[in-house]
C-alpha cells in the first residue's frame, strides 16, 4: 500500500428516504409467509394446534421490527463518494465502517430487486481488490445510484492502480 492511507471516517450522505419503507415490507414480507406456512399447517393438523399461535408471535414480531428498526437503521447508514474514496457504514448491533479506495475499485454495478424498482431504489455494488468483498450501498434514488456509478466509472479509470 501507499504511503498515503485513505483515513477510515464517518460518512457524511444519508440514503434515500424510501429506504425506510423499502426496509419495512421487506421485512414484513418473510414474517407474514412464514406465517401463512404456520397457519395452514395448524388447520391442516389439528393435533399440532401450537401452529396456530406461533404464527401470530412471527407476525407480531415482524410487525415490531417492522416499525421500530427502519428508522435506526436510516441513521446508520451512510455514505460517501470523495475525490479518494467511497466511503460507507452499515449494520446493525455489528458496525461496519469501510473505505475503499479508488484505485482498488474494479466494477461498479447497479442492482434492482422487485421492490426497489417499485419503489424508485437502487443498490450501488462497487467490487473492489479486497477479502471483504463488494461495498455496496443499498436505498438510493435509482438515477442517484446511476450517476454514481458513472462518477466512480469516470473517476477509477483516472486514477492510476495500486501495483503493490
Amino acid at each position: 500500500m501507499s504511503g498515503s492511507a485513505i483515513p477510515l471516517r464517518p460518512p457524511r450522505e444519508s440514503l434515500d428516504p424510501r429506504a425506510r419503507l423499502w426496509w419495512r415490507v421487506h421485512g414484513l414480507v418473510w414474517p407474514v409467509l412464514l406465517a401463512a406456512g404456520l397457519t395452514g399447517l395448524g388447520l391442516l393438523f389439528p393435533s399440532a394446534a401450537w401452529f396456530l399461535p406461533a404464527a401470530g408471535v412471527v407476525v407480531a414480531v415482524g410487525l415490531l421490527v417492522a416499525l421500530l428498526f427502519p428508522a435506526y437503521w436510516y441513521r446508520i447508514h451512510r455514505w460517501e463518494l470523495t475525490d479518494d474514496a467511497v466511503y460507507t457504514r452499515s449494520g446493525f448491533v455489528w458496525q461496519e465502517w469501510r473505505a475503499a479506495p479508488l484505485s482498488r475499485i474494479q466494477t461498479v454495478d447497479t442492482t434492482r430487486g422487485p421492490l426497489q424498482q417499485a419503489l424508485g431504489l437502487a443498490t450501488l455494488v462497487v467490487t473492489t481488490a479486497s477479502s471483504k468483498g463488494a461495498v455496496r450501498i443499498a436505498g438510493l434514488d435509482h438515477e442517484r445510484a446511476a450517476e454514481i456509478a458513472g462518477a466512480l466509472t469516470r473517476a477509477t479509470q483516472a486514477v492510476p492502480g495500486d501495483a503493490t
